[in-house]
């Protein structure tokens, strides 16, 4: 009787699919997690690219207020275009007179739900920030009232 009360003790059958049982759940959660990690890198080089564009093309405008438009009508349809919805957007640019030669700089803000990230319900949100200078090309011209030391 005590023989085989001892080999059922040592008997190991089943064992794995028990241990698998127990570790599905962890598994699952570890796997939701990189995800998790992995949507937050993609949304950081999305608004990176974002500033890029929307000083790209505030460059290509001819007057600062133009230039301040163009940024934000950019990044606004850039942020759509990739999916991504912010609670709240600020796009600041800085134009530095938009004088050929020199450099317009973009600054976007956007505070994105965790749970819009991930689709997981996750509470919270967080804000990614990014800038980009661009320059202004030095052959291009200025637009008419712009001229040197004219008034508007």
């Amino acid at each position: 009787m005590r023989a085989s009360i001892r080999a059922l003790r040592r008997d190991e059958r089943g064992s794995a699919a028990a241990e698998l049982t127990l570790l599905t759940p962890l598994l699952i959660l570890l796997l939701l997690f990189v995800v998790f990690c992995g949507r937050l890198a993609d949304t950081k080089l999305r608004i990176n690219d974002v500033a890029h564009q929307a000083a790209r093309a505030a460059t290509l405008a001819r007057t600062p207020s133009q230039a301040t438009a163009n940024a934000q009508a950019t990044a606004s349809a850039a942020l759509a275009s990739a999916g991504i919805t912010c609670q709240s957007l600020s796009v600041s640019t800085d134009t530095q007179g938009l004088k050929p030669g020199s450099t317009v700089t973009v600054t976007v803000s956007c505070s994105v739900g965790l749970g819009d990230l991930t689709s997981l319900g996750v509470p919270g949100s967080r804000t990614f920030q990014s800038s980009f200078s661009s320059p202004v090309d030095v052959w291009r011209g200025t637009a008419p009232n712009a001229q040197a030391g004219g008034a508007p």
